[in-house]
Parts: C-alpha cells; sequence; structure tokens
C-alpha cells in the first residue's frame, strides 16, 4: 500500500514538473497580435500579367515588401524560408544578406528592363528597416519571377495579394519584428 502512494506521489510530482517546463505558445502573448507562424504560403502558379516594380515599407508592428503586377490580378506566388536563395533557370545562390532569407516567387515574369536582369541585384535600400536586411533579384525564367528577401531572423511572415492599382494587384509580404511581446518568452 505504501509503495503504491509513493509511486502515485512520485508520477504527481514528475507530471507536475513537466507541467513548468512546457514554454508557453506564441499565442499566448503575440507581438502587436501577430500569430501568423513562419511556415511556407502559396496559392496557385502562373498567372497573367507582369512584375513591374519591387518596393519596400515600415511599419510600427512589421516591415513589408510589395511586388507590383501589372495588367492582371496576380494568382500564382509562394514566400518560404530557405537556407539558400537560388537564381531562377541557373540554380546559382544568389547572395542574400541576413540571418534568414525569405524566397519570394511570383508567377509572372517581369518586365524586360537592364536593371533588373542584373543578378544579383539590389531592388530595395534597407537602411533603417527593423526587420528586413536585403531585398535582392534573383532573375526571371519560363514565367516564374523570383526575389529574395533577407531578414533579421526567422520571424513570422504573412503574405497576401492585394487588388489594384488599377487592373493590376500586388503580391505582399509582411514580416513582423519580433516574435511576441516584449518582456514574454514565447
Amino acid at each position: 500500500m505504501r509503495s503504491r502512494l509513493l509511486r502515485a506521489l512520485v508520477a504527481l510530482v514528475v507530471l507536475a514538473g513537466l507541467h513548468l517546463l512546457v514554454a508557453p505558445t506564441a499565442s499566448a502573448h503575440p507581438y502587436c497580435g501577430i500569430t501568423w507562424g513562419s511556415a511556407p504560403k502559396a496559392a496557385g502558379s502562373l498567372s497573367a500579367g507582369r512584375l513591374v516594380d519591387v518596393r519596400a515599407g515600415r511599419h510600427d508592428c512589421y516591415d513589408r515588401l510589395v511586388l507590383d503586377v501589372g495588367g492582371a490580378v496576380l494568382t500564382g506566388w509562394s514566400v518560404r524560408y530557405v537556407d539558400q536563395v537560388r537564381q531562377d533557370g541557373s540554380g546559382h545562390v544568389v547572395p542574400v544578406a541576413g540571418g534568414a532569407r525569405l524566397q519570394v516567387v511570383a508567377g509572372v515574369p517581369a518586365t524586360p528592363t537592364d536593371a533588373w536582369f542584373v543578378a544579383p541585384n539590389r531592388l530595395v535600400d534597407t537602411t533603417g528597416y527593423r526587420t528586413f536586411r536585403d531585398v535582392v533579384w534573383a532573375g526571371s525564367f519560363e514565367g516564374m519571377t523570383t526575389v529574395g528577401l533577407g531578414v533579421r531572423a526567422r520571424l513570422p511572415f504573412r503574405a497576401f495579394v492585394l487588388p489594384g492599382p488599377g487592373a493590376g494587384s500586388r503580391l505582399v509580404v509582411d514580416v513582423a519584428h519580433q516574435w511576441c511581446a516584449t518582456g514574454h518568452t514565447c
């Protein structure tokens, strides 16, 4: 009887100890309410239209990359963390500064201008951004265009398409400044 009681007590202590070792999830104290995660995001495949511009902006809770598509609404795209960004067509590694790299692929060809087709080419000056470290042209091949996005660390991100301006659309990639609220452990 005594040994059963002792085993039950030990089991309860072990279970209580394991409960204390489990870290809280990021959603427990999200940074700016952000609960995006860092898993790959994608939709469709090839689209009509052409990539006409790449630009970025700074916000209170995240940095934003925008790929402007002219001529049609973008339906095919993917964004994911990769160890190395690879150049379209050749597969050569494209150097991208930062602690982590996002490969941003739009299912449209690029507008053929000299400045865009000199790879690798820095597309955005990221000086002063909290999260972005580099935005690099990685090429356009067979209707797919790739941009390398260097970020400070592997952080939560979201990706989505907005209509406009006009008949075009925009692939938007937001990368959060941090995982969870200051002073909390995620």
